[in-house]
């Protein structure tokens, strides 16, 4: 069944707004971040990676930010340039705002962290005279990144973007994606995210960001009566993640599908979460059942947890494809499905 019927006449099946910025991932692995030495400069940001996932997968992505005015924004729109995702709407800062960097740690097979440095962060500069109606227009869907509601002038960016995708039928995907960078308490965080939650079409979150979302509606829910909750204002599926516990998609006619992650012998446990959100949403664009767009991004996520990058290491339709394929052929049909 297909919950979301996308406008195929438009030009982008997705243009997202909110963080594009640049990783640190260390090279000598199992260590504590201060006894790193060497590392390696990535795209980075969730919506960013979604962005360069998507556009792997061969999707037509577009995208609206602000970026540093120096060569670190230079770097990070060549690089969307070259993965054929559009940077007409991604503008430079002009009063020397710098772009947000992320030093990962990978201290073993099961533990990472990650320090962000986001004071004046440019991403969060996006003003909403930056916002262009026509573009929305032009897509079959609007992401929008938990992360630009943190600050002014972006929140309000990101809520002009809503606006005009609702008044022009563009579906609208939420992805959560909280960061506790920036934000000043967490009844802030439930006002905003609840604000874009209300007029979304697909929310992805975890556990603990639907607490936060939810938190000045009503406490301690279970994920099916957040489910129901998001159900009665707008959103046709509402997916749940548990980290290595899998993740459930709830939909608007009562149904549950869940999914568990493959097998796989983790890297990080960082990236996870941007491949399966661009696999997942891939599935949905394609017309695949629930239940194989889940299990798409799923395979995606795993790739990820393996691999050194996120941005950089996106996996083709092929290479998901196969991964799906080779992990059923070892562990059998249903390794995935919950």
């Amino acid at each position: 069944m297909q919950y979301i019927q996308f406008d195929q006449s438009k030009k982008y099946d997705l243009i997202l707004l909110g963080r594009v910025a640049v990783d640190f991932n260390p090279t000598d692995y199992y260590c504590p971040l201060n006894e790193s030495t060497t590392f390696k400069r990535y795209l980075g940001g969730s919506p960013a990676n979604i962005a360069v996932g998507l556009a792997r997968l061969g999707k037509k992505v577009g995208f609206f930010a602000r970026v540093s005015d120096d060569q670190l924004g230079t770097f990070v729109t060549d690089y969307f340039q070259n993965e054929g995702i559009d940077t007409s709407h991604i503008k430079r800062c002009e009063n020397g705002e710098k772009i947000g960097l992320t030093f990962t740690e990978i201290k073993s097979e099961t533990e990472s962290s990650i320090l962000m440095y986001r004071n004046e962060a440019a991403d969060l500069k996006l003003d909403v005279a930056d916002i262009d109606e026509d573009y929305i227009k032009q897509t079959k869907a609007l992401l929008i990144s938990g992360t630009a509601l943190a600050e002014s002038p972006s929140r309000e960016a990101a809520l002009k973007a809503v606006a005009l995708a609702k008044r022009n039928g563009v579906p609208i995907i939420f992805d959560i994606d909280y960061r506790a960078y920036n934000w000043k308490s967490e009844d802030e965080i439930a006002i905003y995210y609840s604000a874009v939650a209300k007029e979304a079409d697909v929310i992805l979150g975890s556990r603990e960001e639907y607490d936060l979302t939810e938190r000045l509606i009503r406490v301690g829910m279970t994920d099916r009566e957040s489910a129901a909750l998001w159900h009665s204002y707008n959103a046709k599926i509402v997916i749940i993640k548990h980290g290595k516990e899998g993740s459930t998609a709830y939909t608007n006619d009562g149904q549950s599908y869940s999914i568990k992650p493959f097998p796989i012998k983790l890297l990080k446990s960082f990236g996870g979460g941007d491949g399966y959100a661009s696999a997942f949403l891939y599935g949905l664009f394609e017309g695949f059942e629930i239940i194989d767009a889940l299990e798409f991004g799923s395979a995606s996520a795993s790739l990820l947890i393996a691999s050194h990058a996120c941005s950089q290491d996106m996996p083709t339709v092929d290479a998901i494809r196969d991964f799906i394929q080779k992990e059923k052929e070892e562990y059998g049909e249903m390794i995935a499905r919950a």
